[in-house]
């Protein structure tokens, strides 16, 4: 599958086949485009820990959040915690001299006076506010939506959740108080078809976006709207026909219950 498909087909897969292993070397093709993923101040504060089903310990899996649809965890065969590590904040300085070394920031043959005089010391005195939720979040999201790119191109589903409690889960996989869990990724082979019933409900695209005033909302082309769902970017809007007997096959194959939220 070329990449351009894997863009208008991320949608959140979330049916997996706990009976398929995932294949290491897909995980690290994802984790390879989250490297390299933008980060501001070239921070490199995201992380991930990759939970293998097989080889985690009941422990840890009974650690990881449902708050939603519990059987997603029960089927992925693969759960990706993705989390930031503050500490990376306090090498501020020496990231920003990264950049500059390799052409990546500031010009003229002052960059590295003007670098030391302003910059490091405005990110010594913010550091400890920078690893609060902000930017760094900003920048772990990207880092997921490469890898999600990566997964789907590579024929897996990916569906993101969220905890309460991720203190629990941070202490049954030994992270450091420097850390702390933003968000975790199910990764696996889908059980239900790639196009999981069509796209979700968005709201207008007139009142998402505004060009120069919020009162202006930014003039969408038909003509661009065509081309992208020719090139199948933009797709059918859900349910599709037989979405409901797909989700209620799983759920008999599975036992999944009755009531789960999909």
């Amino acid at each position: 599958m070329e990449l351009r498909e894997a863009i208008g087909d991320r949608r959140s897969i979330r049916y997996l086949d706990p009976d398929r292993p995932v294949e290491l070397e897909k995980i690290q093709r994802m984790l390879e485009a989250a490297r390299i993923a933008s980060h501001f101040g070239n921070n490199n504060a995201v992380r991930a820990l990759v939970v293998h089903r097989e080889s985690a310990t009941s422990e840890q899996i009974a650690s990881l959040p449902s708050p939603v649809g519990g059987f997603q965890m029960q089927l992925a065969p693969v759960i990706i915690l993705w989390y930031v590590e503050g500490n990376a904040m306090d090498e501020a300085g020496q990231r920003l001299r990264e950049l500059v070394h390799c052409g990546a920031l500031g010009y003229g043959p002052g960059k590295l006076k003007e670098l030391e005089e302003t910059l490091v010391p405005l990110f010594d005195r913010i550091g400890e506010a920078l690893k609060g939720p902000g930017m760094v979040d900003m920048d772990l999201g990207q880092a997921v939506a490469q890898a999600t790119l990566v997964a789907v191109e590579q024929g897996l589903g990916t569906c993101c959740q969220g905890s309460a409690e991720w203190a629990k889960v941070e202490a049954a996989f030994g992270l450091p108080e420097s850390c702390r869990i933003v968000v975790a990724q199910t990764v696996g082979y889908p059980l239900e078809s790639r196009n999981a019933g069509g796209q979700r409900p968005r709201l207008p695209f007139e009142d998402l976006f505004q060009l120069n005033s919020c009162d202006r909302p930014f003039p969408r082309s038909q003509e661009v709207v065509e081309e992208l769902t020719r090139e199948k970017l933009l797709q059918a809007p859900a349910p599709l026909l037989g979405r409901e007997e797909e989700i209620e096959g799983i759920r008999e194959r599975y036992k999944l219950p009755g009531s789960g939220m999909i």
